[in-house]
């Protein structure tokens, strides 16, 4: 059986017989839609071993001087590429504990790469360009996607049963941006949440 995180684009292959789906809905404490809140699920279960990508195929650009997407979602040990797509010239960097690292100036066309072995988030700027900020939100659970314009995802292909969820959100106002709660799973069906980030203005 295959599992498919329906607004993040993952799919990998699952042994298990049955599975459900979590649906769920960021809001801030306004009541507002949150973007690209990026939402992880742990089975009390675990998690079966084997490689999976997820929507964006590891790849963060810049057009329009931004970070394209803003954020993006990627697997422990992935190689992100970091292709400019501008007419100026970018240099990106980060100094996050989850990949340090800083790429010297290139130019339109040009593409540099860093791979992310460190769980955690990478934030992401460019010595030429203050205003340009991104993310990059390392994970090790397949099972995991970033919410789109209505704050609302689903992930599929659940085990039943208990399971760890965090929320994380460059803004939310807890350490390290998670949030993190238990939720009782369907193992067949649809299970809803809706969840309440307090963000930085």
């Amino acid at each position: 059986m295959s599992f498919a995180v329906l607004a993040g684009g993952l799919t990998v292959s699952s042994q298990a017989a049955s599975s459900g789906t979590l649906a769920i809905a960021i809001k801030d404490d306004q009541g507002m839609p949150v973007r690209d809140a990026v939402v992880m699920v742990y089975p009390a279960t675990g998690i079966a071993g084997g490689s999976y990508k997820f929507d964006g195929n590891g790849v963060m650009q810049q057009r329009n001087i931004q970070f394209d997407p803003g954020t993006l979602i990627v697997a422990k040990g992935t190689n992100v590429s970091f292709p400019n797509r501008d007419r100026v010239r970018h240099n990106v960097y980060s100094f996050s504990e989850a990949g340090k690292f800083e790429m010297k100036l290139y130019g339109k066309d040009e593409s540099r790469s860093q791979r992310f072995s460190i769980v955690g988030t990478v934030a992401l700027g460019c010595n030429i360009h203050d205003e340009m900020k991104g993310y990059i939100k390392v994970v090790d659970t397949p099972y995991a996607a970033k919410t789109n314009h209505n704050g609302l995802l689903q992930i599929g292909g659940l085990p039943g049963g208990f399971a760890r969820v965090k929320v994380w959100h460059p803004n939310n106002r807890v350490r390290g941006g998670e949030t993190e709660f238990s939720l009782p799973i369907s193992g067949s069906g649809l299970t809803k949440k809706t969840a309440t980030l307090k963000l930085r203005k």
